[in-house]
């Protein structure tokens, strides 16, 4: 499988640090984005100690357990948050730090991606952009159960607020998301600070129109025109060939 990939991590327009981390690492195909929360600097430190814990679980993974990316993906993202969990015990100014995260690993021509939080994935094929990740959300929550729309959601005091995250106990649950892959196919992650801002339909047009690199630019720089109240991180990854 042949795959290419850039990546934009930017501190928006109201932030004073940049509390996401990203990794793309093309030996292990592996892409993560983390978008950190809380405690004094602790946003920072948590979605680092996420990349980091992750990737060293991909880079000592053995063969067996590089047979099963699912599995692996899966106890990779849990030991990050039982490593976040540990560092907030042992230092009180990191207390209440957390991290949302998406990763994403190939494997016999799939995609294979976990997540924990409201970071996303999406899969651009055919001109068409799907969101693949559900977020754990509280609006997203409501919206599921008919209380609010899509739309309010969006706009709504509480969009901010996750219902599930690394760093809050030991033990998550991380979804698990498979897909097959062909030639052409996009697959994009990122925080809520471009989400919130940039409608589905307008990441559809950019990555549509322009080259992949350009769009991920002309995305960033959209989240950013219409405020960057948030950290803006995203990762795209063209599958050239399978």
């Amino acid at each position: 499988m042949n795959l290419r990939s850039c990546a934009i991590s930017d501190v928006g327009r109201k932030r004073q640090k940049n509390e996401d981390s990203y990794l793309i690492n093309d030996e292990l195909r592996l892409f993560i984005v983390a978008d950190g929360m809380g405690g004094h600097a602790g946003g920072e430190y948590a979605s680092r100690i996420a990349i980091t814990t992750i990737e060293e679980s991909f880079k000592t993974a053995s063969t067996e357990q590089l047979n099963f990316p699912e599995k692996l993906i899966e106890s990779a993202i849990v030991e990050a948050g039982g490593k976040i969990v540990q560092k907030a015990e042992e230092d009180r100014a990191l207390r209440g730090m957390g991290t949302t995260v998406v990763a994403l690993c190939f494997s016999d021509k799939k995609a294979i991606l976990g997540h924990v939080g409201d970071s996303r994935a999406y899969l651009f094929r055919d001109g068409i952009l799907e969101q693949l990740t559900e977020d754990h959300s509280l609006v997203n929550e409501q919206v599921k159960s008919g209380l609010i729309s899509a739309e309010e959601a969006r706009n709504h005091q509480f969009k901010n607020i996750i219902t599930r995250s690394l760093g809050v106990t030991a033990e998550v649950e991380v979804d698990l998301i498979s897909k097959k892959l062909k030639a052409g196919d996009v697959i994009l992650l990122c925080s809520d600070g471009l989400s919130n801002l940039v409608e589905l339909s307008e990441m559809e047009k950019e990555l549509r129109d322009r080259e992949t690199v350009l769009a991920t630019k002309a995305m960033v720089d959209l989240a950013n025109k219409r405020g960057g109240d948030d950290n803006i991180t995203t990762i795209v990854v063209e599958v050239v060939e399978v």
